[in-house]
């Protein structure tokens, strides 16, 4: 363990910061740490996403902004033990393993959480580390209700602990030339975006695994669900059930909700309207999430979003920014182009552009920089909160049949 001034032996020199503290909540600002501080993470949720995006996005930058893995948790002893394994080999420790997150948020040597448990835990596991001042990074969709929502967001203003939301695309050097570009004008007035993100089949297929019911705590899975007789493909393949997961329109349809705010500087939409249903993959699975769905959203600035997703056919991918004067394809994340075919000036040359990049910090060296800076991250939870409620609305659209819309002020969905 490292012998050198830990966050707390800092927090006495920290006094003397004076009006630096002014963007700084008191809670946040006794979370500053020094440059040799090392900082201990525990990863909540070890499975593909844990592993494999999280703790190996982080890797390649632990040394140098000095953080390790000091503590992992999930309910599938299996997928646990292989994160412990990898903060053994790559730091040399035996890392804390729980089955239990609030037990790996008390822990006082883990200082951040990374949150990838399934979807609907999210809230559960964001608020109490906004409620035991660890900074955190959690991954979308943020939550799959309103209510929830709410007291998370709450929580981590209250706290004011940093966090970063798992939408990494907006962290793309692409995305923010993108940006960028739109803000000069070029494009006119925009009317419309849309994406259509299509698959063969539904991506909870490639997770359906064989869990032995001796190595999951079930009842910890469930959290506040109803308790019923265990099911390894409920437990391995819950992106495909309501219960855990509400589909493709947060799975995919969050990161481009969030392109669109990130790009045009929209905040939420004013009304959704949602269809789909299962059209294809209809087996003895009976998963519950829609393999087929279509959402329109309205927004105050004035423009439509359309984000549609088929799971039954891969062809036709779209990613499609329309102004009057201009469109931007970004259906290729690395290399979106403006072109003038199509717009509605008569006598306009067809012209292709290519947007240039501007240069960002990777998605989780930025989340690492802002544990210690204590600046807002780029994905920051005012961002995740945004693109939470336009989800939120589509899926409340979807169940209902209805119109929603969102009240800002009283941040409420209802009928409208």
């Amino acid at each position: 363990m490292d012998t050198k001034p830990t966050r707390r032996d800092f927090l006495k020199a920290a006094s003397v910061a004076g009006s630096a503290a002014v963007a700084m909540s008191a809670k946040s600002y006794a979370r500053v740490v020094g440059a040799n501080d090392r900082i201990g993470l525990g990863m909540i949720g070890c499975g593909d996403r844990g592993r494999g995006a999280h703790m190996t996005g982080v890797h390649p930058h632990d040394k140098a902004q000095n953080v390790e893995f000091r503590a992992v948790c999930d309910v599938w002893s299996v997928v646990r033990e292989e994160a412990a394994k990898m903060a053994r080999d790559w730091y040399g420790i035996e890392a804390k393993q729980y089955t239990n997150y609030q037990e790996l948020i008390n822990n006082p040597d883990v200082d951040a959480v990374m949150i990838a448990s399934c979807d609907h835990q999210h809230t559960r596991h964001l608020e109490a580390a906004a409620k035991a001042g660890k900074d955190a990074y959690c991954e979308k969709p943020l939550s799959m209700d309103i209510e929830s929502l709410n007291v998370a967001y709450d929580a981590v203003k209250e706290s004011g602990i940093i966090v970063q939301i798992g939408t990494q695309l907006r962290s793309l050097p692409s995305m923010t030339g993108a940006r960028e570009v739109f803000k000069t004008g070029v494009l006119g007035k925009v009317g419309r975006i849309e994406q259509m993100r299509n698959d063969p089949r539904p991506y909870w297929y490639s997770r359906v695994k064989d869990a032995k019911e001796q190595d999951v705590d079930w009842k910890e899975f469930l959290m506040y669900r109803p308790m019923r007789p265990y099911n390894s493909v409920h437990f391995t393949g819950w992106y495909g059930y309501r219960e855990f997961s509400d589909g493709t329109i947060p799975g995919f349809g969050s990161h481009f909700i969030d392109l669109v705010h990130y790009i045009t500087g929209a905040k939420f939409p004013h009304s959704a309207v949602a269809l789909g249903g299962t059209y294809t993959w209809d087996d003895e699975n009976k998963f519950t999430c829609p393999d087929h769905a279509h959402v329109l959203w309205t927004y105050p600035e004035g423009f439509m979003v359309s984000y549609s997703t088929n799971c039954g056919n891969g062809s036709g991918d779209s990613f499609k920014i329309f102004g009057n004067e201009a469109s931007m394809d970004l259906v290729d994340w690395d290399n979106p182009f403006v072109y003038t075919d199509g717009a509605g000036k008569p006598g306009v040359k067809n012209e292709t552009q290519k947007v240039e990049h501007v240069e960002m910090p990777d998605h989780m060296l930025d989340w690492l920089q802002c544990l210690r800076t204590r600046k807002t991250p780029n994905a920051s939870m005012d961002a995740g909160y945004q693109h939470a409620v336009a989800v939120v609305m589509a899926m409340m659209a979807f169940d209902s049949g209805k119109r929603m819309v969102f009240d800002p002020e009283k941040r409420e969905v209802r009928e409208g």
